[in-house]
């Protein structure tokens, strides 16, 4: 781990001005906002994050979550894993999102990870840990060591000639189903961004994974109000029971009438790029009889666009039944 300075911001305004101002002062060296710490740190250690600036923001007051006038549900981003879980909004009207907190990582870790910190979960590809690996994600135009080498738990939606490597977060999936959007304090003001816009597909530039400019805290997650008669569900599969990163996940929003779908949103983890919507599948979905023969559909339009590698061409099916089987536990 290489040297770096350390403050603490007392406030959201002096937090963003205090990384433009490390910027300016050490011409563009990375500067890295600090709360839980349990990626950051991390990456830190083993030298693929080497930031000069850290600002520690864990006393900015972003630790609550509120119910808005208009319905929503509005989450700060220093909330923590194992407090949002719990917390009694989420598991009455977001249960999915509770369900997904809940399967990832340990209990320890929840305790620590914060909702921003969580958003910004870097993958857990064996090669951007690995510095003396080429990898395009840490190192732009070194090469993409996992195409040829072991790619088992990487991704088969949304992958390039530059980078297959999967985002890790349950959370993220369960916000992407949920439609979430994050509000953003940045230099040039703030900001509110839709998740589905947020998490960016490698493609030539597999080094940049959000929208996210130097500088820009996320502040809050504002979840919509509850849809009346929605049941959600989040299933997640693994090689173990706990503290395992997804090898295919799947997070629903489902509401029906009359034995049809009436609304479906679906995300799919562990087999994206990105937490992966999947609108095709919710076509499939709305207007149908809820039966297995439309889970079926919908399963298969979902993975129809995936590209396997040499070692993860199983996570297509097991995605498929992922899916289905969280489909008939959410209708069930």
């Amino acid at each position: 781990m290489q040297s770096f300075t350390f403050d603490r911001a007392r406030s959201v305004k002096d937090a963003v001005r205090g990384a433009a101002q490390a910027r300016t002062a050490q011409q563009g060296a990375e500067v890295r906002f600090v709360a839980g710490g349990t990626t950051l740190i991390d990456l830190m250690k083993l030298d693929v994050e080497q930031p000069r600036q850290i600002i520690d923001i864990n006393a900015l007051p972003l630790a609550d979550v509120e119910r808005l006038a208009d319905g929503r549900l509005r989450i700060g981003a220093l909330v923590r894993n194992a407090d949002l879980a719990r917390h009694p909004d989420v598991t009455k009207d977001y249960p999915v999102l509770s369900q997904a907190l809940l399967a990832g990582a340990s209990g320890q870790l929840r305790n620590m990870a914060t909702t921003g910190g969580n958003l910004l979960q870097r993958t857990r590809c064996v090669y951007f840990r690995d510095t003396s690996m080429p990898c395009n994600k840490r190192q732009p135009g070194s090469g993409c060591s996992a195409i040829d080498g072991f790619n088992r738990n990487l991704a088969v939606l949304g992958t390039s000639e530059q980078c297959i490597a999967s985002n890790p977060s349950d959370m993220n999936v369960a916000l992407t189903a949920l439609e979430a959007t994050l509000v953003i304090e940045g230099i040039k003001g703030t900001r509110q961004v839709p998740i589905g816009e947020f998490f960016l597909l490698p493609g030539t530039t597999p080094n940049r994974e959000t929208v996210m400019e130097p500088g820009d805290l996320i502040t809050h997650v504002l979840l919509p109000p509850p849809r009346q008669g929605a049941v959600s569900h989040y299933l997640k599969l693994r090689d173990r029971a706990s503290y395992e990163f997804a090898l295919a996940s799947a997070a629903l929003v489902i509401t029906s009438d009359g034995g049809r779908i009436s609304h479906a949103r679906v995300a799919l983890g562990g087999v994206g790029t990105r937490p992966w919507r999947a609108p095709e599948a919710e076509l499939a979905l709305q207007g149908h009889a809820i039966d297995r023969m439309t889970f079926v559909r919908a399963a298969e339009a979902a993975l129809a666009g995936a590209r396997p590698q040499s070692q993860n061409g199983f996570k297509i099916e097991l995605a498929r039944r992922c899916l289905i089987q969280a489909l008939v536990t959410a209708t069930a």
